[in-house]
């Protein structure tokens, strides 16, 4: 039997003994696969708290990365049905229509630490930092009562650390303008461990969905303090860590028309996000990333922050659009940003593949030496040395800029002709044909309200004059 299994039989072992005591009958957690061998830790310096916070698989990945935790595993608790699933959420179902007034359970992670290099009370503020535990029966986009707060504890001792952690946190939060904590604080009743594809879920699935966000309020180092609870030296934060991210300051942005990222400093969707689309920038709405949830000041969100990334549209210092959430769907976050930049004839020739009329579409009598790009992401397109007059009365070209387009449908000569759709943000472009001049022999027949013209001229101004970027913390 490997390390990883023998600390869950042992943590399983400790569980059962807290239910009993609480003269429940315990489940018996069925064993998980771990993704990596867990240390072989000694029984009596071994301890266990099991917390919701909304879906357990970014949960498991937060509380995992703590010092001195050993083990997470998924699971759930204190609810009053089968533990599958499928049993939680069609019991949600039944609880929303009013079939049924049963408890469910809530998804929940079990946490196993060392009790020799940190403290209940250092894992239960990580625990507060990595949620919002004000969302009642919800956590981010995720509703419903599984995925409530909850600290579910074994002993009364653990019971006053929890009560005690929770009016720290209050605190912290109340001086932040955040609401009433709405965490569950209890015995713990009952326990099951989730399927054997919930563990180690975003290990596994590392493009998976994770709606878990903090509030960026840190736990109150004076109370861990009093709570004798100090992190170890050895894996205690650093001032620089510990200091809350500085805020944005709207007088700082553009006031007309902002994008900005709010992230959290773990977020791998976050990290995704930049690495496909944001580090690449050449949108004309300026961005600046954040890892502070709150807006900037002097702005407004419509409403608050459920998961990172979020990427909110100001206009006018106030929220018109977010975008919660990034997974590689790149054409869709682009469409996102077209309906709020584009006009409703360019919506329908951009995303429903209409065309304009012939001679009606803007750039057809263009002729300056400058590049033509996407309306949305800024990306270049075509160059003014490439475009020709072919008398159809839509702006031609003989050829696009290298990877600039992609081609949907028979490219051959035998085809008539071929879809054309920009490869920055898919949207659709107009066609090409096989009767255009040389070099090429090709037209590329282009719906002018979907071209942005840059003179080459506003390209050299604006190199000679650009100010340093805005940029996030």
């Amino acid at each position: 039997m490997n390390t990883a299994s023998t600390t869950r039989l042992t943590l399983a072992a400790l569980l059962a003994g807290a239910l009993a005591a609480c003269g429940q009958a315990p489940v018996t957690p069925a064993l998980a696969s771990a993704m990596a061998p867990k240390p072989d830790v000694p029984r009596e310096h071994l301890d266990a708290v099991v917390l919701g916070m909304g879906c357990f698989w970014g949960a498991e990945r937060r509380m995992g990365a703590l010092p001195g935790v050993i083990d997470v595993e998924s699971g759930y608790a204190n609810g009053e049905v089968p533990g599958t699933y499928s049993d939680v959420l069609n019991t949600e179902r039944a609880r929303k229509l009013g079939l049924t007034e049963k408890r469910n359970h809530a998804e929940v992670v079990k946490v196993v630490f060392d009790t020799r290099a940190t403290t209940l009370a250092a894992v239960l503020a990580g625990f507060w930092e990595n949620h919002d535990p004000t969302q009642g029966d919800r956590q981010g986009n995720d509703m419903g009562s599984n995925y409530r707060s909850a600290i579910y504890t074994h002993g009364d001792a653990q019971l006053r650390i929890a009560q005690a952690t929770k009016t720290a946190f209050q605190t912290a939060l109340a001086a932040e303008g955040y609401g009433t904590i709405t965490t569950e604080i209890q015995p713990l009743t009952r326990y099951i461990a989730a399927e054997d594809y919930h563990q180690d879920y975003l290990v596994k699935n590392p493009d998976g969905y994770c709606g878990l966000g903090g509030t960026g309020v840190k736990f109150p180092a004076a109370a861990l303090a009093r709570l004798g609870a100090a992190v170890p030296a050895a894996s205690a934060p650093s001032d620089a860590n510990d200091a809350r991210p500085t805020r944005l300051v709207g007088a700082n942005l553009d006031a007309t028309r902002q994008l900005v990222v709010f992230e959290a400093a773990d977020c791998a969707f976050c990290a995704k996000f930049r690495a496909e689309i944001s580090d690449g920038w050449q949108s004309p709405v300026p961005i600046v990333h954040t890892l502070d949830p709150r807006e900037p000041d002097g702005w407004a969100l419509e409403k608050p922050l459920f998961a990172t990334p979020t990427i909110v549209l100001f206009e006018s210092g106030k929220e018109v659009s977010r975008y919660t959430g990034y997974n590689g769907d790149k054409a869709r976050f682009w469409q996102w940003l077209g309906f709020r930049l584009l006009t409703e004839e360019q919506r329908r020739i951009a995303f429903e593949s209409g065309t304009e009329r012939p001679f009606t579409g803007s750039h057809l009598d263009e002729t300056r030496p400058g590049t033509f790009v996407d309306p949305i992401t800024g990306a270049p397109l075509f160059r003014t040395d490439t475009k020709f007059e072919s008398g159809t009365g839509w702006p031609s070209f003989f050829q696009p800029l290298p990877g600039a387009v992609t081609y949907h449908g028979d490219l051959s000569l035998a085809g008539v002709m071929t879809e054309v759709r920009s490869a920055s943000s898919g949207i659709h472009l107009g066609h090409v044909f096989h009767d255009g001049p040389p070099p090429t022999g090709k037209r590329y027949c282009i719906n002018g309200n979907v071209l942005k013209f840059v003179p080459d001229e506003d390209v050299a101004t604006e190199t000679s004059t650009a100010a340093e970027p805005v940029t996030g913390v």
